[in-house]
């Protein structure tokens, strides 16, 4: 690995609890991110020249393209760098990648990166809006989908292929649940714990989904400060540095994948661990995108942390929960802590720079170096990250 004193990093990272906020617009749900992002990292606008954003109103029929406008105009700011990205559950770790080029490269010093997502009142144009959003408009939407069909699709073929059983995918849910409960934060905190039974009796939502496999959906935000290390290291006594990036874009549909086995994580994972300079081995822990509890398994596999058909015997041994050797989803997962609408893909970036910067609280665990992975559209759009203590 290069060493790069100035590399960039992440110098801070905020999360609003998941819930919902109907006293809030999306506007205003981004602005409160934004000013709790300032006050917990003692910054002010200023220490901010770049600004990249989700667009608001994502998931509705009148998105606004021109957010990173509005939100530099509400903090009197007129970046060198701003831009409006929308790539789904990835947007989030595109923006640190795109912000730490611009870093790197001298195009800014410190990148606000920031999503927030409400979920509009489910009327019949929304409910439209949101499947065309995901779903072929000639080989699928005539159909009548709905989202987590999609996913089952993926979920049905990799079973077959690799003789994962809805027991592997119960044992996601129940290593999540009990991070969850070390964050209280997270939507299912007060929750009891739950068993691979429980996740099986509960109710079929899409086959092989149970209503236990799925995340939990709800509204919330994230922003992380992407920084110079000179910077960064004014900021935080430990930043997050960028060690490895990649990105892979794919198919835009189920029904245009050739192969559901095969999504992309493994082609962003090999580009973040080549520039990393370093193996899967050398990873303490993973923050994983789980809409539902096949992912952790697809993309655990993908990334080179098991065999193919065995990443669930990291989940069934212990191995990913509390105590473990290899945590997996340390806040919870969107499945225990809560998909926050849009913003979704925030959390598992604000989690993995929390671990870390050693500021995870009751649920710290060893964090050298951590890996996270997201992904947007329909598992299309994958973005891999490696953090580490040292540059």
């Amino acid at each position: 690995m290069v060493i790069m004193t100035n590399m960039p990093a992440i110098a801070a990272a905020v999360e609003i609890k998941p819930g919902r906020y109907p006293e809030l617009s999306n506007a205003q749900l981004y602005l409160g991110v934004i000013k709790q992002l300032l006050a917990d990292w003692h910054l002010t606008p200023g220490d901010i020249d770049g600004v990249l954003a989700a667009p608001l109103d994502m998931a509705t029929p009148s998105p606004k393209i021109f957010t990173h406008e509005m939100l530099a105009e509400e903090l009197g700011l007129t970046p060198r760098l701003g831009l409006t990205m929308s790539a789904g559950g990835a947007t989030y770790g595109y923006m640190v990648q795109y912000a730490a080029l611009a870093v790197a490269a001298g195009k800014a010093e410190a990148v606000l990166c920031v999503g927030a997502g409400k979920f509009a009142k489910m009327s019949p144009d929304v409910a439209e809006t949101l499947i065309k959003s995901v779903c072929d408009p000639e080989f699928e939407f005539p159909y009548g989908p709905v989202i987590p069909g999609l996913y089952a699709q993926y979920a049905s073929r990799y079973m077959h292929a690799f003789g994962v059983t809805s027991e592997d995918m119960a044992a996601v849910s129940v290593s999540n649940r009990k991070w969850a409960k070390l964050n209280p934060a997270a939507l299912t905190y007060s929750k009891p714990d739950i068993t691979v039974a429980d996740v099986l009796a509960s109710r079929m939502i899409a086959s092989p989904f149970h209503y236990l496999d799925c995340s939990i959906p709800c509204e919330g935000g994230g922003a992380v400060l992407v920084a110079s290390g000179e910077i960064a290291r004014r900021i935080s006594t430990q930043p997050a540095y960028i060690l490895g990036m990649g990105e892979f874009h794919g198919h835009g549909y189920v029904s245009r994948n050739p192969n559901l086995v095969d999504c992309g994580a493994a082609r962003s994972g090999a580009d973040a661990f080549r520039q990393a300079g370093v193996a899967p081995s050398e990873i303490d822990h993973a923050q994983i995108y789980d809409a539902f509890s096949i992912n952790p398994l697809m993309f655990l596999e993908d990334l080179g942390f098991a065999a193919r058909g065995k990443a669930a015997e990291l989940f069934h041994s212990g191995r990913t929960a509390p105590g473990g050797d290899f945590a997996v989803n340390t806040y919870g997962g969107l499945i225990g802590y809560g998909h926050g609408g849009d913003a979704s893909g925030m959390s598992m970036i604000v989690e993995g720079a929390l671990q870390v910067m050693g500021r995870a609280d009751g649920r710290q665990v060893k964090a050298e170096r951590a890996l996270v992975h997201s992904y947007g559209g329909m598992m299309a759009e994958h973005s891999t990250l490696i953090l580490g203590r040292n540059a």
